[in-house]
């Protein structure tokens, strides 16, 4: 026994020796020849991306939809070797160099309002495409008359012994540039071809830029300001300059700009791109692929023996691995019984969690394959019904009925796919200063509470870092179920009160109130307090889920208070500065819940 468990000490001696010798050598060699070649493919690789992404962008920002673009993305994909893929946020194809299936994750979204700057970094701070001029366009007839004043101010330039030449700017405006030293205002000789003037389109175009500006102030409670054609911007009467006051002029700028230009430029587009299914192998010499097979056989017999003495120890778990796979692709519940310790041991272990996580997750997936079943099937039970009483004479078409049965459905998808979105931790938010008091006012306003006092109470001056469009979705969806709620007569408050470093909004009425045993499950899909109640009366039950999904997104907390008889109170808490999620392309910013939406349930 001891002469054995000597030669099993010396044996992994000299295996581990070898392989660590061997591994060195193959290392040394492998790496030394094939380091600088790595290091170019990817290099080639990222400027490939790169090159892929600013043709693609810059076509977005000359053109107001992707139709076209396929040829482009076929002669990217010639050129680059690489397969192309371009789709909505929704995964809808818009062009694709080769049929397939996207990854999960985009390589970029393209999108020229919002410019990836780890690909471009040489976009400015508003992350605007420059290319993306919009209405700022010259017609031909002025870029035409410009750009012989340009060429006659080179021409005067280079008389005077300016080394100049004509550009042109991404709008199609023509202007003079001066190599070296720009004249001054003594020693320019040719003022009489400035270009400075702007043209009747920049001109029409500015004035509803500023307009757009002026109306953001306006909301914010700030002084109207004059935009110039760089726009660089003055205030058209006294005001206090620099700060935050300069801060929120550049915010409002930087939006207008955007509300502007979005009809001008093609909608944001997800771009997937992939390597080719083979990539190219490095070239070896001769002599350096002799010397690797030489490296590799040595460890290649080394490693036999002592692979081969392993084999035996790990094929009896493994078998009985194999054969526990076979049963669960039959009945789902097999689980392994490995009495070997270590790894082998461990990944048994692993095997039977993994096989018990399997069966939660199709019990889940099956309860909510149910719920969706049952909640999808009374609107269309509904309108079904009466497309054939109507079909056979028994009952008038009832437009309006059917609409909101219609508009239950679209509901309660568009419901499912907000927490589907949620789920996956996509959830966008596009973070920003919003007041709280215009928050909750604009909440209220939104939901008229006929016989019922709906009163808004909020601190002076507060203001949190949010995404004002999801916020308002949240309370709306609570003030909505508040309304459900609450007999005529009643009262619905909403607070908004600050928190030590956070901020509290509360949503209280005096409605039917939620029992003690209820309260841990009312944020649960698909749950109500009363089973039997029908949909007209108790909602989706998404509406709650929805909140506790936006709430979370914003690293706050969401509770539930009440007592059967005499109200509830919901208690949002959020911090002052959210910071959970970095700001994202707005594609989605403009789009509103349908008014005659559904609202959501929380019981």
């Amino acid at each position: 026994m001891r002469r054995r468990s000597g030669l099993r000490v010396k044996l992994l001696a000299a295996s581990v020796l070898v392989a660590v010798c061997s591994v060195a050598a193959t290392a040394w060699v492998v790496g030394t020849l094939t380091s600088g070649a790595i290091q170019q493919q990817r290099g080639q690789a990222l400027a490939e991306d790169t090159r892929v992404y600013d043709t693609l962008l810059a076509y977005a920002a000359r053109h107001p939809a992707w139709n076209g673009v396929d040829r482009i993305v076929a002669d990217l994909a010639a050129k680059t070797g690489r397969k192309i893929t371009l789709t909505t946020h929704d995964r809808r194809p818009i062009a694709a160099s080769a049929p397939g299936t996207p990854p999960a994750t985009p390589s970029a979204v393209v999108d020229p309002l919002a410019v990836d700057t780890a690909l471009l970094p040489s976009v400015g701070p508003d992350r605007i495409d420059p290319r993306a001029t919009g209405p700022f366009t010259l017609r031909t007839a002025e870029v035409r008359a410009l750009r012989r004043l340009a060429q006659l101010r080179v021409e005067c330039l280079r008389r005077t012994g300016f080394d100049a030449k004509a550009v042109t700017s991404p709008s199609g405006r023509p202007d003079v540039q001066v190599e070296g030293t720009e004249p001054t205002p003594v020693r320019d000789a040719c003022t009489k071809y400035e270009l400075t003037r702007s043209t009747r389109t920049e001109a029409k175009a500015l004035r509803q830029l500023n307009s757009l500006v002026n109306a953001c102030l306006n909301r914010e409670g700030r002084d109207p300001v004059k935009l110039s054609r760089d726009l660089t911007w003055t205030w058209t009467r006294p005001a206090v300059v620099g700060g935050p006051v300069a801060e929120g002029v550049n915010g409002c700028l930087d939006t207008s700009r955007r509300e502007q230009l979005r009809s001008h430029v093609a909608p944001a587009a997800w771009l997937f791109i992939e390597s080719a299914p083979t990539a190219p192998a490095l070239n070896l010499s001769p002599g350096n692929t002799a010397r690797i097979a030489a490296v590799a056989a040595a460890i290649l017999v080394l490693s036999a023996a002592i692979s081969f003495y392993l084999a035996t120890r790990v094929i009896h778990p493994l078998r009985a691995l194999t054969a526990a796979v076979h049963r669960m692709r039959e009945d789902g519940t097999a689980k392994v019984s490995v009495s070997a310790g270590g790894e082998l041991g461990d990944l048994a272990a692993a095997f039977n969690e993994m096989a018990e996580h399997r069966l939660r997750l199709e019990a889940l997936r099956k309860d909510m394959v149910s719920d969706v079943a049952h909640e999808l099937r009374t609107p269309l039970s509904n309108i079904r019904g009466w497309l054939e009483a109507v079909e056979d004479g028994v009952a008038p078409l009832d437009t309006r009925r059917l609409l909101k049965e219609s508009l239950l459905l679209q509901h309660i998808i568009d419901d499912l796919q907000d927490l589907s979105i949620a789920d996956a931790g996509k959830l966008r938010l596009h973070p920003e200063p919003a007041g709280l008091r215009d928050l909750l006012d604009q909440v209220a306003a939104a939901h008229p509470a006929p016989g019922l006092t709906l009163t808004v109470t909020a601190a002076p001056g507060l203001t949190l870092e949010a995404d004002p469009v999801r916020l308002r979705q949240a309370v709306g969806n609570l003030v909505t179920n508040a309304i459900r709620h609450t007999p005529p007569g009643g009262h619905i408050a909403l607070t908004g009160r600050p928190l030590g470093d956070q901020v509290a909004i509360e949503v209280a009425d005096t409605g039917t109130g939620i029992a003690p045993e209820d309260l841990p499950h009312v944020f649960d899909r698909f749950w109500r307090a009363d089973r039997s109640r029908s949909r007209k009366g108790g909602g989706s039950g998404l509406g709650l889920a929805i909140v506790r999904s936006i709430v979370t997104a914003h690293g706050g907390t969401v509770t539930a208070a009440g007592t059967p008889g005499e109200g509830t109170v919901f208690t949002i808490t959020l911090p002052l500065r959210t910071g959970t999620a970095p700001p994202t392309p707005r594609r989605d910013r403009s789009r509103r819940p349908p008014p005659d939406r559904p609202p959501a349930s929380r019981r």
